[in-house]
């Protein structure tokens, strides 16, 4: 679990000056971070015991930083012959982490002990997949390194265009971007002791490109090239909605909710996505081959799909006459079968 982190402590670096930051306020969030408790937690915690046939296996606890408890159950089966079934693994941990924590009870979520609010307040999403990677916020010089090689790696092998030639108009968009991810292992092949880095930066770098041509073969649209002097979202945004014959300015305000919305996505813990990739990558599979599968994950309608049942819902919605009220009584009624899609996961209500 990632321990709450001192956000002032960013915003001085942020700022190149040892001089206290101003005092930020927390619009969003319920209550300021609390210190790390990890050590009282444990001292309270004693080996959990399990009685079989008679006979008592002791098992460690593990507590995180926030006060989850968790019984690590590795050796069970070496002890005493016997695994543990839970379908679903809604009550399995996969791994320890130091990435993310999510406590949808209480409206917590933190990416290396930072809160949401806060990131998605003052910070980019380059600053935040930084985080997320490497642990740290970046100060000034690492961002900027960092910056570079997202735009320099942006563009795509010439070659690869010619794959979205055969796709069909009517393709589905993750169906194109699991197989176009799964193709960068064409190009990128694993080389025993290559820097991790520099694919990590490829996938970053190339998978907003590989996005904006999929939905640019869908429009029957010309691709449009990244523009290094653009930012991340910009350039995503510039390549999806710019045609060759007229110029295009990015909104900043597209900008803005864009830069949010990837923040918001970047990590919700062990997903099914996320485990995905992980027992992907366990057979030490190439890592665009893993991230595939993935993507893969994510196109299903009860995990990253419900966003297309919410377009598909708001579409229907609009297409009969935008009475929002029907659907809401429609929503309330049992024997309706109507859902209202996208408001709220199961694990924050």
């Amino acid at each position: 679990m990632p321990e709450p982190r001192s956000w002032a402590d960013w915003k001085i670096l942020r700022m190149g000056t040892t001089m206290p930051p101003p005092v930020m306020k927390r619009r969003h969030a319920q209550r300021p971070i609390d210190p790390p408790q990890e050590k009282d937690f444990r001292r309270l915690m004693d080996n959990a015991k399990l009685t079989l046939n008679g006979k008592d296996y002791d098992l460690p606890v593990t507590v995180g930083t926030e006060g989850e408890v968790g019984i690590d159950i590795t050796s069970l089966r070496a002890k005493s012959g016997a695994i543990t079934l839970d379908s679903g693994y809604g009550n399995t941990g996969a791994c320890k982490s130091s990435i993310c924590f999510i406590d949808g009870e209480e409206g917590i979520l933190r990416y290396r002990g930072y809160d949401i609010a806060d990131l998605a307040e003052s910070a980019s999403f380059v600053e935040v997949a930084h985080l997320l990677i490497y642990g740290e916020l970046p100060n000034p010089q690492q961002l900027s390194v960092f910056r570079e090689k997202l735009t320099r790696h942006s563009m795509i092998h010439e070659d690869m265009k010619k794959f979205y030639e055969g796709y069909p108009p009517t393709a589905h968009p993750m169906a194109v971007l699991s197989s176009m991810v799964a193709s960068l292992s064409t190009y990128y092949p694993t080389v025993a002791g290559e820097d991790s880095d520099q694919n990590i930066i490829r996938l970053l770098a190339k998978t907003k490109t590989i996005a904006a041509y999929a939905y640019k073969k869908s429009a029957g649209q010309p691709t449009i090239y990244p523009l290094n002097e653009l930012s991340y979202c910009a350039n995503f945004l510039r390549m999806m909605f710019a045609i060759p014959c007229e110029e295009y300015k990015v909104n900043d305000v597209w900008v803005r909710a864009l830069n949010k919305l990837l923040i918001l996505h970047a990590d919700h813990e062990q997903n099914c996505s996320t485990s995905t990739v992980r027992i992907v990558g366990s057979s030490q599979a190439n890592l665009y081959a893993s991230i595939s599968a993935g993507i893969c994950a994510l196109w299903g309608p009860l995990h990253g799909g419900a966003n297309q049942s919410v377009l598909e819902m708001l579409e229907q919605i609009r297409n009969d006459g935008s009475d929002y009220k029907k659907y809401v009584d429609l929503a309330k009624n049992k024997n309706s079968g109507f859902k209202l899609m996208g408001f709220g996961h199961r694990v924050y209500t």
